[in-house]
C-alpha cells in the first residue's frame, strides 16, 4: 500500500513538473516550442507502441516500456511490464527478452515467449511495427491537414495584401471595400478560376467600373471597383505600367486560398500524399548517405562560410535540433505547413529505421529473413549476430558522424529561416 502511494505521489510530482516546464516554455518562447517538442515525443512513443502492441499480441514477454533514457523519474509495474519515464526525453524503448542470441540470461520458463523463439512472421511484424506506426501517424496527419486545414486551390483566388500607391491614402481595391482574405468569386459575371484569369480581366478594364462578387466569412458580397491605369500610378517612384495601352490595376496581391476536403475524399488523397512523400524521402535518404553529402558536411564543419552558404543549407540534412527549429518556424506559415513537416519527419524516420542494418529495426528483419532462408524442416537456423559486430560498429560510426556533424552545424550555423 505504501509503495502504491509512493508511486502515485511520484507520478503527480512528475506531471506537475511537466506542466510547470510547459508553462515556462510557453511564457518564454511561445506556444510553438512545447507543441512541436510534444509532437516529436508522441511520434517516438508511437513508434515504441507499435513494437509494444505487436509483441503483446504475438505472446512475447515485454519487460519494459519507457519514455526517454537515463535516470528513472517515475515507474510502475503492471503485470509483467514496467512502465516509466526517464530523464532524457530523446527517445524511448520496449524491451523483449532474447533480442540477441548473446542474451543467455533468460529464465527457461519464458524461453518460448522470447523474441528469438518467435516465428518468422511474428519477428518481422514486431520489428517492422515501429516504422509502420510512422506511416499510420503520417496518414493521420495528412487526413487532418486535408479535412481541418485544407490545401491551396488554384480556383480559389483571394486577396493576400494591398499595394500602397504613392500619393494615395487608399488604392482602388480599398476604395471598393475589399478586405484582406476576401475570395474573388467573379468579375462582371465571369467566374474566376485562376489568378491569371483575374489579372487579365482587371488589366483589360482600366478606367471602367467592374462588378465584383467576393466571398467573405461564408457570405457572397457584391462590390463595384474601377481599375486605375497603371501608367498614372507609381509605387516607390516607379510607374506600374509603361506601355502605350491602358493597363488596369486594383492594387491587390493575390494568393491561393485553402479549401478543406471532405472526409471520404481525404482518405484516398491521404494515401496518395503519403505515398508521394515516401518516394521523395527514399530519394533524400540515398542523398544523405552518399559520399558527396559526407564530404559536403565535413567541408561545412571546417568552413563557416560554407556552412552559412544558402545553397549548401538547402541540401543539408538536419539533426533533431534543426528539425524542431524548422517545425517551430513553420508555425508562422500556418498549421498546414507544420503538419506537412511532421508528416515528412514521420516518413523519414520510418524509412531510416527500416535500413537493413543492426541495430535498426530493418537489421532485425534482415537477420530474421536470413535465418528463415537457412532453416530446414525440423531444424531452425540461428545466426551468430556477434559475427556482424564489425559491420554494426562501422555502421554506427557512420551514424554517429552524421549525427555529430548535423548537430554541430544546427547549433553553431543554423539553417536560415525558410518561412520569413
Amino acid at each position: 500500500m505504501e509503495t502504491e502511494f509512493s508511486t502515485r505521489r511520484s507520478l503527480v510530482t512528475l506531471l506537475l513538473g511537466l506542466i510547470g516546464v510547459v508553462a515556462l516554455l510557453t511564457l518564454w518562447v511561445g506556444w510553438a516550442w512545447p507543441v512541436v517538442v510534444g509532437a516529436i515525443i508522441v511520434m517516438v512513443m508511437g513508434h515504441e507502441f507499435g513494437h509494444y502492441i505487436t509483441a503483446k499480441r504475438a505472446g512475447m514477454q515485454v519487460t519494459d516500456f519507457f519514455v526517454g533514457f537515463g535516470p528513472v523519474l517515475w515507474s510502475t509495474k503492471i503485470g509483467e511490464t514496467r512502465y516509466g519515464v526517464r530523464a532524457i526525453l530523446a527517445g524511448g524503448y520496449v524491451k523483449v527478452p532474447g533480442m540477441s542470441w548473446a542474451d543467455t540470461k533468460v529464465d527457461p520458463a519464458i524461453e518460448s515467449r522470447t523474441y528469438r523463439s518467435a516465428s518468422y512472421p511474428r519477428k518481422v511484424i514486431f520489428a517492422s511495427a515501429g516504422s509502420l506506426m510512422h506511416v499510420v501517424m503520417a496518414l493521420a496527419l495528412a487526413f487532418a491537414s486535408l479535412t481541418l486545414v485544407g490545401v491551396p486551390s488554384s480556383s480559389h483566388v483571394g486577396i493576400g495584401a494591398f499595394t500602397t500607391w504613392d500619393g494615395h491614402a487608399k488604392n482602388a481595391a480599398q476604395l471598393a471595400g475589399l478586405h484582406l482574405g476576401d475570395r474573388i468569386v467573379s468579375i462582371d459575371g465571369r467566374v474566376i478560376t485562376s489568378a491569371d484569369q483575374l489579372v487579365r480581366l482587371v488589366h483589360a478594364d482600366a478606367g471602367k467600373q467592374i462588378t465584383l462578387v467576393v466571398e467573405r466569412q461564408g457570405q457572397d458580397l457584391t462590390l463595384h471597383a474601377s481599375p486605375v491605369d497603371g501608367r498614372s500610378i507609381k509605387v516607390g517612384g516607379v510607374p506600374l505600367s509603361t506601355g502605350t495601352a491602358p493597363d488596369g490595376y486594383l492594387g491587390i496581391e493575390l494568393n491561393l486560398q485553402t479549401v478543406r476536403t471532405t472526409w471520404w475524399r481525404a482518405i484516398p488523397q491521404s494515401f496518395t500524399q503519403v505515398g508521394s512523400m515516401i518516394g521523395v524521402a527514399a530519394h533524400a535518404m540515398v542523398h544523405v548517405f552518399s559520399p558527396g553529402q559526407f564530404a559536403s558536411l565535413f567541408h561545412q564543419v571546417a568552413s563557416p562560410a560554407a556552412a552559412n552558404n544558402r545553397t549548401n543549407q538547402l541540401s543539408r540534412p538536419e539533426s533533431i535540433v534543426g528539425v524542431v527549429r524548422t517545425a517551430v518556424q513553420s508555425t508562422r506559415s500556418g498549421p498546414g505547413t507544420l503538419l506537412a513537416i511532421l508528416m515528412a519527419v514521420n516518413i523519414f524516420v520510418g524509412l531510416l529505421n527500416m535500413l537493413p542494418m543492426l541495430p535498426l529495426d530493418g537489421g532485425y528483419v534482415a537477420v530474421a529473413t536470413y535465418e528463415r532462408l537457412r532453416s530446414r524442416r525440423g531444424q531452425r537456423y540461428h545466426a551468430d549476430i556477434n559475427r556482424l559486430a564489425p559491420v554494426v560498429y562501422a555502421f554506427m560510426t557512420v551514424l554517429l558522424v552524421l549525427f555529430a556533424s548535423t548537430l554541430y552545424l544546427d547549433i553553431v550555423h543554423p539553417i536560415a529561416n525558410p518561412f520569413q
